[in-house]
């Protein structure tokens, strides 16, 4: 337990900065980004704004989750990082736990923030508001488990971080039709869906991805 925490320190540190590949503000910039030109795109319509905003940030949501994709997996595989973590004795089950929490850690809460304004942009309710960032906060845990999921399994392959995009839209459906549901019925069942997919996922996870990260290690 005691060497999770300077990976999850290290890997949180990487995600965040993310160097010469825009780290965290890549995704709050596109995700901003999308919230300010839907406006431009349908018109000045209030009512309009109001009814369909939620599900356009929810979809922003899901698109910037998408955008560090090729920095979750694929550039420790190629330095042997893995490999040094298997001598220390750690497994790639922790590690990528490590990774999936520091992973949601570096968009999901900035997500949460950059939806206040975006839900002023759209003109959104107070009680909108107030289930939009509940479904987001239940359904980005299970965005990020997907994400990294994806990621491990396209690692090692050639052109894995376009095919891991691809493969992230129509597995992340069933959050997206619950989390962006609960809008239009304006109860908190969905919500609750959208939550307990999450928490398979976030289970699920370090296992299928460790899993992967095995079998390309040892391919």
């Amino acid at each position: 337990m005691s060497a999770l925490w300077p990976l999850l320190r290290r890997d949180l540190r990487q995600l965040l900065l993310g160097g010469t590949r825009g780290g965290a503000m890549l995704p709050l910039l596109f995700f901003l980004a999308v919230a300010m030109l839907y406006p431009f795109a349908v018109g000045p319509d209030a009512p309009l704004l109001a009814r369909t905003g939620g599900g356009v940030i929810w979809v922003a949501a899901l698109l910037a989750s998408i955008l560090p994709l090729d920095r979750l997996v694929a550039p420790d595989l190629e330095l042997g990082t893995f490999d040094q973590l298997a001598i220390r004795g750690v497994s790639e089950e922790a590690a990528m736990a490590a990774r999936l929490l520091a992973h949601w850690l570096s968009f999901g809460p900035l997500l949460l923030l950059a939806t206040l304004p975006a839900a002023a942009l759209l003109n959104l309710s107070g009680d909108t508001l107030r289930l939009l960032l509940l479904g987001l906060l239940a359904g980005t845990p299970g965005l990020a488990a997907i994400g990294l999921t994806i990621a491990a399994l396209t690692a090692s392959l050639r052109g894995g971080a376009a095919l891991a995009g691809l493969l992230l839209i129509p597995l992340a459906v069933p959050l997206l039709i619950f989390g962006a549901g609960s809008l239009a019925r304006g109860d908190v069942s969905g919500v609750a869906l959208c939550g307990a997919i999450s928490l398979v996922l976030v289970a699920l996870t370090p296992f299928a991805a460790g899993a992967a990260i095995r079998a390309a290690r040892e391919g």
